[in-house]
């Protein structure tokens, strides 16, 4: 099999291949000095939504990628005293996905115990087969960090999702809730 390298262009486009359209990866997204400017920021907000989630440190740890834990105490103590913190990108995708869990929580639910107990709560949806979301969450890969912001994005966005919950069922239509006139 091939392998092709294209060199992204900033005028738009990829160099050799003017076809394939206009740039989708900006590689400056994951230069030094973007993620030095988000790492502080992403940690911090990290750190406050693991505690309003009531997280343990086992549990901090697989959802930033499991980190060595003196590194982690590291990235926090750096973070807290407001100093240079440069984290890798994996864990800061990681970490946007967080946060955008934390930002369906809040919307969907009316208060945040309530989105912390859909988290801990099983749930009987096929994406999470009677377990948790946290426990996706908690997995320790980025794909099950995206697939409770995925199932609660679509949620937000008004896709139906098989009920799992108490407050999903309550909003799921039955038989005789259909009318024909």
């Amino acid at each position: 099999m091939a392998r092709h390298a294209y060199k992204i262009d900033p005028a738009g486009g990829t160099a050799g291949h003017p076809a394939a359209g206009p740039a989708i990866l900006d590689a400056g997204r994951f230069a030094a000095d973007n993620r030095r400017r988000l790492s502080g920021p992403g940690l911090r907000s990290f750190l406050a939504i693991a505690d309003a989630w009531g997280l343990g440190e086992g549990e901090r740890l697989l959802l930033l990628g499991l980190p060595g834990r003196s590194t982690y105490f590291g990235w926090v103590a750096k973070a807290r005293a407001g100093q240079d913190l440069t984290l890798p990108v994996d864990t800061l995708l990681r970490i946007s996905g967080v946060l955008g869990v934390h930002k369906a929580l809040r919307i969907l639910f009316a208060d945040d115990p309530e989105g912390v107990a859909w988290l801990r709560d099983p749930h009987d949806a096929p994406t999470f087969g009677g377990q948790p979301p946290l426990a996706l969450l908690t997995n320790g890969t980025p794909d099950g960090i995206m697939l409770v912001r995925r199932y609660l994005d679509a949620l937000r966005g008004g896709v139906f999702a098989a009920p799992g919950s108490a407050v999903d069922a309550a909003d799921a239509y039955g038989d005789d809730d259909i009318v024909i006139v």
